[in-house]
């Protein structure tokens, strides 16, 4: 048994500390999901359940009666959805260009773009809530959707610079010896290609915004164009903390992100790896 235990040591260890890690990641969840379960009397009192002694849907029911949690959904819908699209078009057009060709400065214009993903985002405030102020897009979603874009832009387009390097430059070469233009021969010919990286660039920028609660707290106020995060924020009252509807409306928040990643989770890892590639 010991020579055993000794000979499968570093699969063990390997196995003791993913099972770990998987339980930290999922406690959290369930807990969050216990709580959304269980009454008000329950949720403060003195013994810990770790299972609702009386099941209730109340919480998901207030949820809807008591907030604009509907609106808050479309709202984060919005946003998310519509930079995720900019980024990912910026970042293609971007990308290929970097790739591509060659040009003085661009050693610097990468440097800047990975720079700018060490400025804190709370050095980012001030700037642009005086240009949005004076665009007058203070508490109005195109507000959140150029600042979430603008965020994401340079990852997004480094990733995808670097999955364009795997494509040989004869692939291209070839289709427009055959009379392709430029611009057909990306569109019909490398995107199919590329979607990996097209969708592991889309679900970064849209699982980006859709959590982001710093930019949707400071640009919204008016209830019709909070987001999510903010709305979430909001069962937060000075003397008291609504735990039951702030669970079910977390848990009812994480649908769509948990959707997405069941249709694209298979594009994801390999979209990540393969653009990172030296440039």
């Amino acid at each position: 048994m010991a020579v055993w235990v000794h000979k499968n040591m570093p699969g063990l260890v390997r196995f003791v500390v993913l099972a770990l890690f998987l339980l930290g990641t999922l406690v959290p969840f369930y807990w969050m999901f216990v709580t959304s379960l269980k009454t008000r009397q329950e949720i403060y009192g003195s013994v810990l359940t770790l299972w609702p002694q009386k099941l209730t849907w109340d919480n998901y029911v207030k949820t809807f009666q008591d907030s604009d949690f509907l609106q808050y959904f479309a709202n984060s819908a919005i946003v998310s959805l519509v930079s995720g699209l900019l980024v990912v078009i910026v970042s293609i057009l971007g990308g290929y260009a970097l790739a591509r060709y060659q040009f003085r400065g661009k050693g610097l214009f990468l440097l800047v773009f990975l720079a700018t993903q060490m400025i804190p985002v709370m050095v980012l405030l001030v700037p642009l809530y005086i240009v949005f102020g004076e665009l007058d897009l203070l508490d109005k979603l195109p507000a959140l959707i150029i600042t979430y874009t603008a965020i994401n832009i340079p990852f997004c387009l480094i990733t995808m610079s670097g999955f364009f390097q795997r494509i040989p430059v004869a692939l291209e070469e070839a289709a427009m010896v055959d009379g392709c233009s430029r611009i057909r021969t990306v569109v019909q010919i490398i995107l199919p290609i590329m979607l990996p990286g097209i969708v592991a660039s889309f679900v970064f920028a849209f699982t980006a915004a859709w959590n982001d609660l710093f930019f949707g707290v400071m640009f919204t106020v008016s209830e019709d164009v909070k987001t999510v995060p903010v709305g979430l924020n909001g069962f937060i009252q000075k003397f008291d903390v609504n735990w039951g509807e702030m669970s079910a409306a977390g848990m009812l928040s994480l649908i769509p992100v948990i959707i997405l990643f069941a249709f694209v989770q298979r594009y994801i890892v390999s979209g990540l790896t393969q653009g990172a590639v030296k440039g």
